[in-house]
C-alpha cells in the first residue's frame, strides 16, 4: 500500500490527535483530546471532518470516555460512557459512519467482559484498519472504471483527510493516477473552501499535480470537454442509491448529465442506511449563517440572512455508479443497490 504523508487522527495510546482542518494549508496544527467531550467539539466544530474520519474520531471518542470513567468509578462507568456516547452522536446530523461506528462500538460496549478498555480499543482500531482497507479496494475498483479518462474532476475533500487513510474518491484518484497520467481539477467547494484548502493541498503532499478552478467555472470546464468524470465522496447514500453529499454535489450531477460527463460516488457500505429508501429521509445538516455571510452583516439588525445547507442530495437516476469495497453499482437503484447487501 501507499505510504501517505498525510494523516488527520493519530491514536498515542491514551489519547487522540487531531489535525486541525480548520487552519489548514497555512498552518498544520494537531490538538489532542483526552476525552469524549473534545472529541465531540473536534467534530461539532470541524476539525475534523468526512464521513469516515468522523466516524473513526467518534469510535476513538468511546475509548477515551472508558479510559476516563473506568478508572474513576469501576461499578458505574459503562452508564457514563453511554451518556458520552449520545453526546457523541448529537456531534453532526448527516454522515451516518458515525451512528455506524458508535452503534459497533455499543456492541463493543455490551460484550466487553474481563478486560473491557483493552477490547474498545480494539473494536476503535479495527474501524480504523477497515477504513484505510476499504479505500485501497474502492480506489482500485474505481480505477477500473476509468480506464483511461483524460480528465477528472473532483468536488470538497475525499481523501486521507477525510477518512481513515487513502480516501474515497480521491483514493480512486490516487490509484488512477498510479496506472496513467490523468488531468485533475478541483472544485473550491464553497463556503469552507475544502476544495480550495486541502484536496488541493492534499495531492501536493503525495507529489500529485492539480488544477483548481472556481465552482462556477464547472460548467464551462465540462463544455471544453477538458472533462470524462466527475468522483465524489458521500455523507449518506439511501437505500436506492440517492446520495447526499457536499452542497454543490447535486448541481455538479446535473451539469455533468447535460455534458454526457459520467458521475461516480465512492464510499464505504458504512455510508449506505439501509433504514432510508430514498434520498427525502436524509436529514439535511444547516450551518450557522456567519459562516456564509461577510462580518459586517453579523449583528442583530440586519437585513442580511443566509440559508446554509451543508449538504444536497444527488437523485441515483443522476449517477452513473456507486463504488463500495463491496464491488460497484452501475447505474443505482433500489434493485440494483441490492447486491451490496
Amino acid at each position: 500500500m501507499t505510504k501517505l504523508t498525510v494523516q488527520a487522527l493519530q491514536w498515542t495510546g491514551d489519547a487522540l490527535k487531531v489535525l486541525d482542518q480548520r487552519q489548514l494549508p497555512e498552518t498544520i496544527a494537531y490538538d489532542v483530546y483526552d476525552d469524549a467531550a473534545g472529541v465531540h467539539d473536534a467534530i461539532a466544530t470541524m476539525r475534523v471532518r468526512g464521513a469516515p474520519a468522523i466516524g473513526i474520531a467518534a469510535a476513538y471518542g468511546v475509548v477515551l470516555s472508558a479510559y476516563r470513567h473506568y478508572r474513576a468509578s469501576p461499578t458505574q462507568w459503562r452508564e457514563k460512557v453511554a451518556t458520552d456516547m449520545a453526546m457523541l452522536a448529537q456531534s453532526r446530523p448527516t454522515a451516518v459512519n458515525l451512528f455506524t461506528a458508535l452503534a459497533t462500538m455499543k456492541t463493543a460496549l455490551e460484550q466487553a467482559d474481563e478486560q473491557p478498555l483493552v477490547a474498545l480499543l480494539a473494536c476503535a482500531q479495527g474501524i480504523h484498519a477497515d477504513d484505510v482497507a476499504a479505500n485501497h479496494r474502492m480506489g482500485e475498483l474505481g480505477a477500473d472504471i476509468i480506464g483511461h479518462a483524460q480528465g477528472i474532476l473532483t468536488h470538497c475533500n475525499t481523501g486521507a483527510l477525510a477518512t481513515g487513510g487513502y480516501g474515497t474518491a480521491l483514493g480512486v484518484i490516487r490509484s488512477v493516477r498510479q496506472r496513467q497520467d490523468v488531468a485533475v481539477f478541483a472544485g473550491e467547494t464553497r463556503p469552507w473552501l475544502q476544495g480550495a484548502r486541502l484536496t488541493v493541498w492534499e495531492l501536493s503532499q503525495e507529489g500529485i499535480p492539480v488544477t483548481l478552478i472556481a465552482d462556477s467555472a464547472a460548467a464551462w470546464l465540462m463544455k471544453s470537454g477538458a472533462i470524462d468524470w466527475v468522483i465524489v465522496g458521500a455523507d449518506r447514500i439511501a437505500a436506492n442509491g440517492d446520495t447526499a453529499n457536499k452542497i454543490g454535489t447535486y448541481a455538479l450531477a446535473v451539469l455533468a448529465r447535460h455534458h454526457q460527463v459520467k458521475l461516480m460516488v465512492v464510499a464505504p457500505t458504512t455510508t449506505i442506511d439501509w433504514s432510508i429508501p430514498s434520498g427525502d429521509g436524509i436529514e439535511i445538516e444547516q450551518r450557522h449563517a456567519q459562516e456564509l455571510l461577510p462580518a459586517c452583516y453579523h449583528t442583530p439588525d440586519s437585513l442580511v440572512s443566509a440559508w446554509n445547507p451543508v449538504f444536497d442530495v444527488t437523485p441515483a437516476a443522476l449517477i452513473s455508479a456507486i463504488v463500495t469495497e463491496r464491488g460497484v453499482v452501475m447505474m443505482p437503484s433500489a434493485e440494483t443497490m441490492e447486491n451490496l447487501r
